[in-house]
């Protein structure tokens, strides 16, 4: 995946996500699916890192891969 579509990817997300704050995220179908958007977005910012970082050592981006959540999930703030 190209750094452009991650990037209307996050857009999307966010979107999505901005939308169920401000229709009044109450319901608990709602915090599932906040927590789902959360978890896609962290996946596709790790991706864009990953990207970066075979760019910048001179290897093909396009070796990246997208990560499972639990691991992305997982890694230390």
């Amino acid at each position: 995946m190209e750094d452009e579509r991650i990037h209307e990817t996050i857009k999307r997300l966010v979107a999505e996500e901005h939308s169920i704050w401000s229709a009044g995220a109450a319901a608990g179908a709602d915090r599932q699916r906040l927590r789902e958007l959360n978890e896609s977005l962290d996946q596709c910012w790790d991706l864009l890192r990953q990207r970066e970082a075979l760019r910048d050592a001179g290897i093909d981006p396009n070796a990246a891969e997208s990560r499972p959540v639990g691991e992305v999930e997982s890694y230390l703030q």
